[in-house]
């Protein structure tokens, strides 16, 4: 058994590492030399397990629903997946360079107590993407034993949900070693019977239908691109180095950019265009996408692959929400909850239960809350990444470890600069997005007069996450550049 470095909000029961058992016990500490190891081409593996979900079919027809072609809409989907797992990508070198976890290292942009601002708000998407993601996997099952007229939907619905719930919680709990053998498994498996499930629909692509559909506007193809950089790449910024801090800090920094970008946007890249594909060819499944985005696709398959097909969104789904709860239950512990990981992961897990529960059994739809779940937190988490990102940038030396748990430390307390910034990013950001998804959000908008009002062409473009964006890293150019020249020097 290794001990990692003790920090006074990490006791020493946490940090351990029980090999036998294999839990986890860091937490938000930095990780021990003797605990680092691997190659950055392992970060393949969990990256691309969590984007293999056939989730991202469905996008196709998402990205179509913003009224552009399926030239526009490929072009859309490559921009913005490989762009925001870019972003992805210079978080996870922090996570190398001082081997802590994202929401901890984001201290030194805002300090160790304003820190607490964006690790709310990146608890509370975490918490949010792996209910939506469990949600999926509960709805498919039950369209799919439907269909095979076994099992009434709602007992098969339970079932998904069981299934689903019981291997996102056992790996999330665990911890890394877990999720990182995990993900590999998950990965080669997922992806072997989506070929198979490509190969199964190729004859339902009518290619003059797809090419039939015409260009639409630049606001629609911005809309369609920052829409696949909020929904594919942007919400996993803020956990990019809780896998990547295992890694030895001799890793290749292109490397680990280099894997993690590709490791994300392969699959999601061709499963989008496929889903444009499907989608552009059957108007009918286009609709049907909206309400039950993994159980539409069924519809195209033969009855014998159903159960096969269950499996593959059930897993291709897990793995994705099982990266959230991990991280979501380090972020709880660095916004000052004093329990151990997995406790905290535990904590999230009933969080997740309460809030799948709530979508799949209660709401309506699921298409509209899911976008205005990732407009509305998207535009200060968009703020927070290109702060973030920025600082990453910036610094020529490893963050100080010691610093970043203590409010006397370098870093100070509260970066009000840096919290200034993400206010007024999140202001311009809301103010350029609409969210007509929930009476309560109908306040957005609020700066889209000149460019036509709330109606008008650029009311869908989600210009507001790129403003946030913009404003998020050139603020904090501006104004901690010189901070930054002076915490190195000290």
């Amino acid at each position: 058994m290794t001990v990692a470095n003790p920090t006074k909000e990490t006791p020493l029961f946490e940090i351990a590492y029980d090999t036998q058992m294999q839990l986890e016990l860091n937490g938000t500490n930095t990780i021990a030399e003797s605990e680092r190891g691997g190659r950055p081409s392992n970060l393949f593996w969990p990256w691309c397990g969590a984007n293999v979900s056939l989730l991202a079919l469905s996008y196709g027809s998402f990205f179509l629903g913003f009224g552009i072609s399926f030239w526009q809409a490929t072009v859309a989907a490559i921009l913005g997946t490989i762009l925001s797992f870019l972003l992805v990508g210079v978080s996870s070198l922090a996570g190398k360079k001082s081997n802590a976890p994202t929401m901890v290292l984001s201290r030194a942009s805002f300090g160790t107590k304003g820190n607490l601002i964006p690790g709310f708000l990146s608890y509370l998407i975490f918490v949010g993407w792996e209910t939506v993601l469990v949600s999926l996997a509960t709805l498919a099952t039950g369209t799919i034993f439907e269909r095979l007229g076994s099992l009434d939907r709602n007992t098969a619905m339970v079932l998904g949900f069981l299934l689903a719930i019981s291997l996102t919680v056992a790996a999330g709990v665990l911890g890394h070693s877990v999720i990182m053998k995990l993900q590999r498994w998950l990965t080669v498996t997922t992806i072997a019977a989506t070929l198979v499930y490509i190969l199964l629909t190729l004859d339902e692509v009518k290619w003059s239908a797809v090419t039939a559909i015409p260009s639409g506007s630049t606001a629609g193809f911005i809309g369609a691109l920052i829409f696949g950089a909020t929904g594919i790449g942007l919400g996993w910024v803020n956990s990019a180095a809780d896998y990547s801090r295992y890694l030895p800090r001799s890793s290749s920094g292109r490397a680990v950019v280099g894997w993690t970008v590709f490791g994300a946007s392969i699959v999601p890249i061709i499963l989008v265009i496929y889903g444009a594909l499907l989608s552009g060819s059957d108007g009918d499944l286009s609709g049907a996408i909206a309400s039950d985005p993994i159980g539409a696709l069924t519809t195209l398959l033969p009855t014998w692959f159903l159960i096969p097909f269950a499996l593959i969104a059930i897993l291709g789904l897990v793995g994705g929400a099982i990266l959230d709860l991990y991280s979501s239950g380090l972020t709880l512990i660095s916004i000052g909850l004093p329990v151990p990981r997995y406790i905290a992961a535990s904590i999230d897990s009933l969080i997740m239960v309460i809030g799948t529960i709530y979508l799949v059994w209660v709401a309506d739809d699921f298409f509209y809350p899911f976008q205005g779940f990732l407009i509305t937190l998207g535009v200060p988490i968009a703020t927070w990444s290109a702060i973030f990102v920025t600082d990453v940038l910036l610094r020529r030396k490893d963050y100080d470890e010691a610093d970043l748990f203590s409010a006397t430390g370098r870093y100070g307390s509260w970066n009000i600069r840096s919290i200034a910034v993400m206010a007024v990013g999140s202001f311009v950001g809301w103010g350029l997005v609409t969210n007509p998804f929930a009476s309560w959000l109908s306040w957005q908008g609020y700066l889209l007069g000149p460019l036509g009002g709330k109606e008008g062409q650029w009311a869908f473009a989600n210009l507001g996450v790129l403003a946030a964006l913009v404003i998020g890293s050139l603020g904090y150019l501006i104004l901690n550049k010189s901070t930054i020249a002076r915490q190195e020097n000290a």
